[in-house]
């Protein structure tokens, strides 16, 4: 999800711990729990830093290694152990560990839920889990936990009350996206009337969704308002030809390769060669193909230059 709705929802993670009453009354016992939780749930994401190194190695690295199981227990060490150091409350380092670990586990399932997806499974598998279930940012979750959070910390709301509220809420919402998303993946082969891998992609509205069918020989876009199917796009597949493969052994083209799901390329004549376009369709949006890499060949396909990333302004969507 977004780094504000991840760094809200450590705010109230500590005020769930309060509502269980392991967090007692010492204040520096609260202040370290409350920078424990926030820090843990946006700790995954510290591997933003591998954009210094460029866009190829912030897309292999990006949600891999740092979302990954060995992750699940190691940032919760790297975090609690300081702290209960620091505010000098190492007889509670278990609890602030336990916490911690509840944060960083939430940040990683949170991932798991949306389009882009988590290698979560690292090192065991490196496959690429996305459930298309929320939206990078969801308005109702942010709402809910806003509200719990400023009520407790500005008009000393009973945390006991606020927050297995708030967060059974959040769980009961998430079933019940699930459930729509199943639906509605069931609607779009129905609607379609063909078979093949089928993505059905929330937005930040409750009932707009973006779906992605991909068979044998076409890929099919379109959208679902309301559960009505509106087919808006279809692409067909480009055998590999020579032309493709020249490009398949370019740095940005390899870590496009190891991250897409729904592999769309094409190529064209220029005036000086040729121009190949790879594109993940997942990431469709009015009727364009915005993300992906764009590669640059002469006449004798050596290339000339290339371009990974998203071929959109930021503030366009699709957010992910």
């Amino acid at each position: 999800m977004d780094t504000g709705s991840h760094l809200l929802f450590g705010v109230t993670l500590a005020g769930l711990a309060h509502a269980t009453t392991l967090a007692g009354n010492d204040p520096a016992v609260s202040q370290a729990l409350m920078i424990a939780t926030v820090v843990g749930s946006h700790a995954p994401d510290f591997d933003t830093v591998a954009r210094l190194r460029g866009f190829s190695a912030y897309i292999r690295f990006h949600r891999g290694i740092t979302h990954s199981i060995p992750a699940l227990f190691l940032w919760p060490l790297v975090i609690s152990l300081p702290l209960a150091w620091s505010f000098d409350v190492m007889d509670q380092l278990g609890m602030l560990y336990f916490w911690t670990w509840i944060a960083v586990v939430f940040h990683v399932f949170l991932d798991m839920l949306n389009a882009y997806g988590v290698q979560c499974a690292r090192p065991i598998n490196r496959r690429w889990v996305h459930m298309d279930v929320l939206a990078i940012f969801e308005p109702f979750l942010f709402s809910i936990h806003s509200a719990a959070a400023i009520w407790w910390l500005a008009f000393g709301g009973e945390a006991s009350v606020l927050f297995p509220a708030a967060y059974g809420l959040t769980l009961l919402y998430i079933g019940l996206r699930a459930w729509q998303h199943r639906r509605l993946v069931r609607r779009v082969a129905s609607a379609l009337e063909t078979k093949g891998v089928c993505h059905v992609i929330p937005s930040f509205h409750p009932f707009h969704w973006r779906f992605v069918v991909e068979t044998d020989k076409l890929f099919y876009t379109g959208k679902l308002e309301y559960a009505h199917v509106i087919l808006e796009e279809v692409y067909p597949k480009q055998q590999h030809d020579d032309i493709i493969k020249a490009t398949v052994g370019v740095d940005g083209v390899r870590a496009f390769l190891g991250f897409a799901q729904r592999i769309h390329v094409t190529w064209n004549e220029s005036q000086d060669g040729y121009e190949v376009i790879w594109s993940d369709v997942r990431f469709w949006y009015n009727r364009k193909l915005p993300f992906g890499v764009e590669v640059q060949l002469d006449r004798d396909l050596n290339v000339v230059n290339h371009q990974l990333g998203w071929r959109k302004k930021a503030w366009d969507p699709p957010f992910v």
